[in-house]
């Protein structure tokens, strides 16, 4: 008689079958746009199936246990767990964003995948097995309980949970923004809604899984979702692998060429034409400098000659053409000084920033001794805070709790550092790819001969495109500093820019819709579960039901989501730039008071609020100081470091008024010192 299947083996297969399937839907729908089948129809299929994929999934998993909502059974096997783990990381910023970065600034890019990669090193180290030794449901739990709620159950770790609750739905939410932000972005490219409806669109699939079946069901999605983003990742990375350098491997590819590269910049360089166009941006600028310089007069002198404009072509009996571009430019001009100022602060330095000179994509830390040491500091900070938040991210903890043991954990961030290093290694590959192949077929041909691609993605966004190409010139030829590209569009663009069949394409949003949703299903649940657990649950009604603490917990849920939602239809930002200021404020805030729980006794609960206030203080206070889009500027900046690594000096802020505080106040009980010992004993 044939043995019954273990849940491990029965895993395995049910995901080979999901991946056969979608290999299968792949095929099928590249056949029908061979066989004629309209490009808008393509998008709307892998929108729609993939919705209704996740959908199904949080259908058959829905639950009302505790232990299932919570923390999926704590049954989940290491490697699935480090899939689905894998997925809640690979988020927008990385799918989305992150080679783009590497396109834009090159080596300096570097920082992010180096950043975050470290960080899983500490989670292994630091964090995690700890953690699910401990048994709880969320990471203010943790911090509750080793903080004082042992040895004062009158109340002693209250303000801790509740602190620890403040920063998990900040941090939080600061990220899921930026997730649903991508969300709108890709489903307003590809089904052609308004880029709000698109978010909306996306936040229904978003809920459906949380909603329902909470961490047991976003655990089961995210596998899925995790499949789908290493094909839709590595199949255009492989393509222009081919296409490049004669081989399938991105990684190998990425070696050979880059000295290519290296070389094209440096024809470009020394280009006359790129010098020419160069130097019509630099003039730009100097010009938005006068006006400025002259406010208010110069804006009034602008207005009367905009009016002054639309009155004589009126006059002439101009063409409607002519007339209406007069009417819009009079209407775009600003409405009073102080807009003035604003707009034209920003339209100097855009045009400073196409003025540059190209920037070796190779070199580390170019230009002279003191730029050269200034981008080396902002590279190290950046990987200190990326690494030090990524081991404090309270979504990515709380799945430390989901597996059986803590042997499991271990060999858990293992599997996810395996499955994240799959997508990792080959950014970097594509990033030198995509811009081989823009600086070789875009650059230099005709503007009358543009690929469709070009003005697909100038009209995604209007209002702010997301890519653009002017003729500043007027040569008729394309100039690499006529061109602008948005960090947020490269990868979604990349198979257009390759040639690829328009399926993949498709696919490609789907793996980029994946990425946003399996991370912003984590964010949300880590926000609703701070709220219903450590708040309703510990500090307002002890006596609540699992069901309504599970009820409870999908309305706070439902209501969180709308709200980020909104936010993000806002526009706040950049996605890197709204993600790396969660992970300033996730290191300088809870990363302290987790590891000095965990490897020092000594640390009470005085000392944990006080480093948790003080971290998160200096942190925000620097950020607002220095972030121009928050009112601060560069002159405020300490040691010329940039906003996104505020936490360099959060973190330390908060680890030394953690010792000081502690060490000026009386010590844990017995009872602390006593988990500690029991966390950090090894595994029996």
């Amino acid at each position: 008689m044939k043995a019954p299947r273990t849940f491990f083996q029965r895993l395995r297969y049910y995901y080979s079958l999901f991946t056969a399937g979608f290999g299968c839907f792949l095929i099928a729908l590249a056949a029908l746009e061979q066989e004629g089948m309209p490009r808008v129809w393509i998008g709307y299929l892998f929108m729609f199936a993939t919705i209704v994929l996740y959908a199904l999934i949080g259908v058959v998993s829905r639950t009302s246990n505790v232990l299932e909502y919570y923390v999926a059974g704590r049954r989940v096997p290491a490697m699935f767990n480090g899939m689905a783990t894998a997925a809640d990381w690979i988020s927008a910023a990385s799918f989305i964003s992150l080679a783009g970065g590497l396109y834009l600034h090159g080596f300096d890019g570097l920082a992010y995948i180096m950043g975050w990669t470290g960080g899983y090193c500490l989670v292994q180290l630091l964090i995690a097995p700890y953690l699910r030794k401990f048994s709880q449901y969320t990471i203010p739990d943790f911090l509750a309980e080793r903080y004082g709620a042992l040895d004062k159950p009158e109340g002693g770790g209250r303000a801790v949970r509740i602190l620890a609750v403040i920063a998990t739905i900040i941090v939080s939410f600061t990220y899921v923004v930026a997730q649903i932000y991508a969300v709108g972005l890709i489903a307003s490219r590809f089904t052609g809604v308004d880029f709000s409806v698109g978010i909306f669109l996306g936040l229904a699939s978003i809920l459906v899984c949380s909603f329902l079946g909470g961490m047991r069901a976003i655990t089961w999605t995210q596998v899925a979702q995790y499949i789908i983003i290493l094909v839709a990742f590595l199949i255009p990375a492989m393509w222009l692998s081919v296409k490049h350098a004669d081989n399938p491997i991105p990684q190998v590819a990425y070696g050979k060429l880059l000295p290519k590269l290296s070389a094209r910049e440096h024809v470009l360089q020394e280009d006359p034409k790129e010098a020419e166009v160069r130097a019509i941006y630099r003039q730009r600028a100097a010009d938005y400098t006068a006006r400025l310089k002259d406010l208010p007069a110069s804006w009034e002198a602008g207005r009367l000659d905009a009016q002054h404009k639309l009155d004589q072509v009126k006059a002439r009996n101009a063409s409607l053409l002519e007339i209406r571009s007069a009417e819009r430019e009079l209407v775009a001009y600003p409405k009073n000084a102080d807009e003035a100022e604003r707009l034209w602060t920003e339209a100097r330095e855009q045009n400073l920033q196409h003025a540059e000179p190209i920037t070796p994509h190779a070199t580390p830390y170019p230009g002279d001794p003191v730029t050269s040491d200034i981008k080396r500091n902002n590279f190290l900070a950046l990987v200190f805070c990326l690494m030090l938040g990524t081991a404090a991210l309270p979504h990515i903890l709380m799945r430390s709790y989901t597996t059986p043991s803590v042997h499991e954990t271990r060999v858990s961030v293992f599997w996810t550092l395996f499955f994240i290093l799959l997508i990792y290694l080959t950014i970097p590959a594509l990033a030198v790819l995509v811009k081989y192949d823009i600086y070789s077929a875009l650059v230099g041909s005709d503007y009358a001969h543009l690929p469709n691609w070009v003005s697909y993605w100038a009209n995604v966004d209007k209002l702010n495109p997301l890519f653009s190409i002017t003729d500043v010139n007027h040569d008729g030829i394309v100039q690499l500093a006529e061109i602008s590209i948005d960090a947020d569009v490269l990868v979604l663009a990349t198979p257009e820019i390759a040639g690829l069949p328009y399926v993949i394409s498709g696919l490609v949003a789907a793996g980029g819709l994946a990425a946003a949703l399996s991370t912003a299903d984590g964010l949300l649940l880590a926000i609703s579960n701070a709220l219903s657990h450590d708040v309703y649950y510990k500090l307002v009604d002890r006596a609540a039901s699992t069901q309504k603490r599970v009820t409870i917990s999908k309305l706070l849920l439902l209501a969180v989501a709308f709200i980020a939602a909104y936010a993000a239809s806002t526009k706040p930002g950049d996605i890197l730039s709204l993600v790396g200021a969660a992970f300033s404020l996730a290191g300088s805030t809870l990363f302290p008071a987790l590891v000095l729980g965990v490897f020092w006794k000594r640390a009470n609960h005085q000392g944990a609020i006080a480093g948790m206030m003080a971290g998160f203080t200096v942190c925000v206070y620097y950020m607002l100081h220095t972030h121009p889009v928050l009112g601060g500027g560069t002159a405020s900046q300490w040691f010329h470091i940039a906003p996104i690594s505020a936490g360099i000096f959060g973190v330390p802020a908060g680890v030394l008024t953690i010792v000081a505080v502690s060490l000026a106040t009386p010590a844990p009980g017995r009872q602390t010192h006593a988990l500690v010992d029991y966390i950090r004993a090894p595994e029996q």
